[in-house]
């Protein structure tokens, strides 16, 4: 990004030589403790706070720092050797290959105190594909808030297609095409190169890079990894010059005699991108508008990238040849109907901001495509000096104006969290509207709670409306108005909690939707100033031929199976179903395409279906020859019925399950038989709030009993313990009870068991004796605090990272309560459950089919499918694989994965059985016959007992009806 400043340090770097040692005044579990409670640590400032503490000084002096020259280093805890790299891929000199699990500190020394930002040379080594993460302590000490988690991207680009000029004079790109004439969205690679970066805050909220306070003197820089190995060369510290207004850096460039460039226009077409900052962007297909070039009513053509996987803190990058030395300006053809408001970008030339109106580029909300010329608010078109040659150029997403605002907006709901929650341990979270809980008096500092919160919207809301006009301010001036009514009678909280809770949520959801600042890009123009291009607007005749033409193909061509790469007439041919969206669809088709095959000349058809049709399909002979992400029930219940090929009929059968956990199998075996292949596998996890565990003086429960100690806890503040009845987490309870559904061999129910009736008896006992909430959203209230433990899938894991930014580092999770067995041992078993791929047996390519299921439930092309999906999808559409291998390598933090690691390895699944679906329907008819009705004191074991019979029932009819014995 900084070439201009990367000469400067070469030649004039301050050279450091320590020789390493490996005594440590900390050891690694105080920076991860650090770094686990920093958010709720009011010792550790906020970046703002912190940065207006200290005189604004902002020395000339480079502070360099050699990798090679590291003070200490330690690797999961254990001082350590790490590995040099000499002259590494181009890079002078020695460079340090730090692990995911390091801790590794410098020493400098600096001769004038002031601010420096710390610039980091790395290579981002071979990895898991996500962004490498690290936390950075300055003399063992996070300097902000924002240090805990601080970001180095890696760099990716499309995989190399030729370019050619079509016939209007365009550059395209040789898209790979299927059979049906579609454009392929092509595979992304990541490019293995050294990058340098400043620190920057990971949410965007601080738009410049991070600098530190350094006093003269010696010091110490920290990095304690999070995510990823990296290579480092080299840490600087120095000032960055700022960009010039635009009339001062043009006024520069014209007493250079700089002039006007005449009669040229360099087009990039967008989707043609040389290096972007994920896997996430990737080359759209759109046909909204004819006017996008390429554009066909009959096929999908790669026109356009960016769109909603283009935001957080992503770039693109392209490579522009311009064949003049002078002025040009600067055009874009885009689509922001994303949302209502401007998303904001910053362009880099050359890794160079141009000028400083350059690094706040706002893309207004419109429907439809439109052009937008770099210009000054009168209009008037920025010229941007380019010499003759090749350029890159960068576009970086940002905040913009935005940021601050955002930033207030995250504080605010926080505060109105701790507002709500100290409230609701009065009044609970139903108070009684017609009682006054004396609130002024219990809460003496609530009025002043409420103003501050109050004139702190006040203020995002003057801001915010100067920006983006009124109709992006009904949620935040919702919320304003509320908080000035309890201003004026805190008793109103008795009347309002569920609209104060409901407008709460929605402040926290505004934020989420505005830090996602999506775009999509058509086309990039660089023209001289007397050769503007022309780009029309679509006529609505046109736009009507376009769309008349599209419905007129829809009744020709199946849009719903995908094309292949290849398909002659001697290659095999298999048919897949599967039940997901078109965009999973086109990457599962892509990878296929790409890797399955050209290794087994195999073609397959991928086909998107309702899966609720697939019983019927198989039954008339049309279904498919594979299905896959089938429901846990459906391998055996088609099995036993002859429905699905026994998979442990082929012979290399026992060389393919060793890759799956054992849990993950177990669903999807009969009797001997393997019905089908693991894809997923989830199981309950436990979440907790750390800001509220540490306010009440508890830690996260280990065992049941803590649990139960918890609720106590939990039930003086009126808050509770969050757990629904779920068959996972019924099934948990009597897994560590030493309890299970069947008999051996399944041919009755074992749920009327000693065993199983207590655990069963334990299960409603937390919703009658304790009062666990039934019916309300655990998650839901997780994040506003009234469920600060709930136990819940741990792909709830995926949905806060994206979802609740208002709660961010202040919560964790961890694997479910133990139970106590009576020797003493804690039991975690938890209840699995999972989907699966299956062939069916009316298949004429089982062979083929088999060759497929291997492939595709192998470890390296899970761990594709599972990078890839989220690339494109973003974190919630993580997989929740079932193979091992691929497990390891999903984009988790390290102490993440250990907790998700310890929990898998006591997973057991819920098998399933001829008449099975009748057990937890009636344990949850049960459930509700104890819990529902207390005064008519229908005992557990009771309900249980009756229950059990109708199971037993049901098996007994289904073995009967399959011919299985009906005693064991």
């Amino acid at each position: 990004m900084r070439k201009r400043l990367l000469s400067v340090l070469l030649s004039f770097a301050v050279l450091f030589s320590y020789t390493p040692t490996f005594a440590e005044d900390f050891d690694d579990a105080y920076y991860y403790d650090t770094i686990d409670t920093y958010n709720v640590n009011r010792e550790i400032p906020t970046y703002n706070d912190y940065t207006s503490k200290f005189p604004q000084k902002f020395p000339n002096d480079i502070i360099n720092i050699q990798a090679a020259d590291f003070a200490s280093y330690t690797d999961k805890g254990e001082s350590a050797i790490p590995e040099r790299m000499y002259n590494y891929v181009g890079m002078h000199g020695s460079s340090i290959l730090t692990s995911e699990d390091s801790v590794i500190k410098f020493k400098f020394n600096v001769d004038e105190e002031g601010f420096y930002a710390p610039y980091i040379d790395y290579f981002a080594v071979e990895g898991r594909n996500s962004a490498i993460q690290r936390a950075v302590f300055i003399d063992d000490k996070l300097p902000a808030k924002e240090f805990s988690v601080v970001q180095m991207r890696r760099s990716w680009q499309p995989m190399i297609q030729a370019e050619r000029l079509d016939e209007n004079g365009v550059t395209v790109r040789n898209w790979h095409v299927d059979n049906q004439g579609n454009d392929i969205a092509p595979i992304i690679l990541e490019r293995h190169e050294w990058q340098g970066t400043f620190l920057y805050d990971p949410n965007g909220f601080i738009t410049d890079e991070l600098v530190v306070y350094l006093t003269k003197g010696e010091h110490t820089i920290t990095f304690v990894a999070l995510r990823e190995a990296m290579l480092i060369r080299s840490i600087t510290f120095f000032n960055d010059e700022n960009p010039l207004e635009y009339d001062v850096q043009k006024a520069i460039w014209d007493s250079a005699g700089l002039t006007e460039t005449h009669g040229h226009v360099v087009r990039i077409e967008a989707e043609n991108a040389s290096r972007m900052s994920s896997q996430t962007i990737h080359p759209l297909q759109d046909y909204s508008d004819p006017l996008v070039y390429p554009s066909s009513p009959k096929y999908l053509k790669n026109n356009s990238i960016g769109g909603e996987a283009w935001s957080g803190n992503n770039w693109i990058e392209w490579v522009a040849d311009v064949p003049e030395s002078g002025y040009y300006n600067m055009s874009l053809h885009v689509k922001q109907n994303f949302r209502n408001s401007a998303s904001t970008r910053r362009i880099f030339i050359d890794g160079l901001y141009p000028f400083a109106e350059t690094m706040n580029i706002g893309f207004r909300y419109q429907q439809g495509w439109y052009e937008q010329v770099l210009s000054d608010e009168n209009k008037n078109p920025y010229l941007i000096y380019l010499e003759k040659g090749e350029h890159t150029i960068r576009m970086d997403c940002a905040l913009g104006d935005f940021a601050e605002i955002l930033s207030s907006m995250k504080d605010i709901v926080y505060d109105l969290n701790n507002i709500y929650r100290s409230v609701i341990r009065i009044t609970g979270v139903n108070p009684d509207k017609y009682r006054d809980y004396q609130l002024e008096r219990s809460l003496p500092e609530l009025k002043g709670q409420l103003t501050a919160a109050r004139d702190e919207m006040d203020i995002v809301l003057n801001e915010l409306s100067t920006i983006s006009g009124s109709e992006r301010v009904a949620v935040l001036s919702t919320m304003r108005d509320q908080l000035n009514a309890l201003i004026d009678d805190p008793e109103l909280f008795s009347k309002t909690t569920r609209s104060f809770r409901i407008n709460m949520r929605a402040c926290g959801t505004w934020s989420t939707q505005i830090l996602s600042s999506p775009l999509q890009l058509d086309t990039i123009y660089l023209y001289s100033p007397d050769s503007k291009p022309y780009i029309e607007k679509t006529a609505w005749y046109k736009r009507f031929a376009f769309e008349l033409k599209r419905l007129f193909y829809s009744f020709f061509v199946n849009y719903d199976k995908l094309g292949d790469v290849t398909l002659t007439p001697e290659a095999e041919t298999i048919t897949m179903w599967m039940g997901a969206g078109r965009d999973q669809a086109s990457d599962v088709k892509t990878i296929i395409n790409e890797k399955f095959t050209v290794q087994h000349g195999i073609n397959v058809n991928v086909v998107l279906v309702d899966m609720n049709t697939l019983l019927e399909a198989t039954l008339s002979g049309q279904g498919p020859d594979i299905a896959i992400q089938v429901a846990p029930s459906v391998p055996m219940d088609y099995g036993v019925r002859s429905a699905v090929v026994d998979l442990s009929t082929f012979p290399d059968i026992d060389k393919v399950l060793p890759r799956f956990f054992e849990s993950a199998i177990t669903q999807f075996e009969y009797d001997g038989h393997v019905y089908g292949l693991p894809e997923t596998q989830t199981f309950p996890m436990m979440f907790y709030r750390k800001d509220i565990l540490r306010e009440l003086g508890v830690s996260p429960p280990e065992t049941w009993d803590d649990v139960k100690k918890l609720m106590t806890v939990f039930a003086q503040k009126q808050m509770e313990f969050g757990m629904s009845p779920t068959e996972s987490v019924f099934s948990t309870i009597l897994y560590q009870n030493g309890g299970d559904y069947y008999s051996p061999m399944a041919t009755r129910s074992a749920l009327d068991s000693e065993n199983a009736v207590n655990a069963f008896k334990t299960f409603c006992g937390y919703y009658t004796d304790y009062r666990i909430d039934k019916s309300a959203s655990v998650e839901d209230r997780f994040r506003t605090g009234e469920c600060p433990v709930i136990i819940t899938d741990y792909t709830f894991y995926n949905t806060l990272q994206v979802s609740a930014p208002d709660i961010q580092g202040v919560w964790g999770f961890a694997p479910v309560p133990a139970t106590i067995r009576p020797d003493g041992t804690l039991d975690r078993t938890v209840a699995s459950q999972g989907s699966a791929a299956i062939i069916l047996n009316a298949s004429k390519h089982k062979n083929a089919s088999w060759e497929f299921l291997k492939w595709w439930t192998s470890d390296e092309t899970q761990a594709m499918y599972s990078v890839t999906l989220e690339s494109v999808m973003g974190a919630p559409a993580r997989v929740a694989t079932a193979n091992k291998g691929a497990f390891e390598n999903l984009q988790w933090l390290r102490t993440d994965y250990e907790a998700l690691k310890k929990q898998v390895a006591t997973a057991k699944a819920i098998r399933q059985v001829p008449g099975g679906y009748f057990s937890f329907r009636n344990v949850n008819n049960a459930f509700y016959l104890v819990t529902e009705d207390i005064d008519a004191g229908i005992s557990a074991k009771e309900a249980l007992t009756d229950k059990v019979m109708l199971i037993n029932n049901e098996i007994t009819y289904k073995r009967s009806e399959f011919g299985m014995p009906l005693t064991e």
